[in-house]
């Protein structure tokens, strides 16, 4: 009985995955608009099997937008990990930077999935926010090691409010980083710069604008990690 469910459970992750796997053909092909119906006629299924495995197009867009969120957070953890001078925090964060620019180079339809434009009836299960802190939380973790070292630099910046400074010191407590206010807010700022620079490269904004893109990026990353006070 025990190698009968087994086998069972080996089969639905196997069908599961050829499903994601073709829906994401049709991610880059047709965008977010998921037809059940066509995927289950490419895979030879029957629309009454397919079911089976996920109810409808929103529990399969979830799927795959938890799938691309912990691309792009694995991309990103894996990147500080090999990076062995842990106190040279902005190679670090140049390390992540690249790493999530080359995931979403590589993935383009899942990024835009997961970071482009929102998805017309969709809205996000709680689900998706596990994965979609794995990233933000490596880059925090790089501000906090730095900040525990001593090597951040004091960056001139506009005084927080008073309630946008208390929203922010429940953020970093909720989250578990030891940041203070406002350089919490400063990496905040730089993470949403560098993942507005990732698209704005691959949604093709900087066509027959900047050709040396390599450089362009890295000199956004440096900048992003100055306005942080990372040295």
């Amino acid at each position: 009985m025990v190698e009968h469910t087994g086998i069972r459970a080996r089969v639905r992750a196997e069908l599961t995955g050829e499903i994601k796997a073709a829906a994401r053909r049709q991610l880059a092909t047709e965008g977010a608009n998921l037809s059940l119906r066509a995927i289950a006629r490419e895979l030879g299924m029957a629309s009454s099997a397919l079911y089976r495995y996920f109810a409808n197009r929103d529990d399969l867009l979830t799927a795959l937008i938890i799938d691309a969120y912990d691309g792009l957070g694995e991309a990103a953890e894996t990147a500080d990990a090999r990076y062995r001078r842990r106190g040279d925090h902005v190679g670090r964060w140049l390390a992540v930077a690249r790493a999530l620019r080359g995931w979403a180079l590589a993935a383009p339809s899942e990024y835009a999935l997961i970071l482009g434009s929102p998805v017309p009836g969709y809205r996000a299960p709680t689900d998706t926010t596990g994965p979609a802190s794995r990233a933000p939380l490596v880059l925090a973790g790089i501000v906090a090691d730095a900040a525990a070292a001593g090597a951040l630099d004091e960056v001139p910046a506009p005084p927080l409010p008073a309630k946008l400074r208390a929203e922010l010191t429940a953020v970093a407590g909720q989250v578990n980083v030891p940041l203070d206010a406002p350089v919490l807010a400063r990496m905040m700022l730089a993470w949403t710069e560098l993942y507005g620079a990732i698209s704005f490269e691959l949604f093709g904004q900087l066509d027959n604008l900047v050709g040396r893109r390599d450089e362009w990026f890295d000199y956004q990353a440096r900048s992003m990690a100055a306005l942080i006070g990372l040295r």
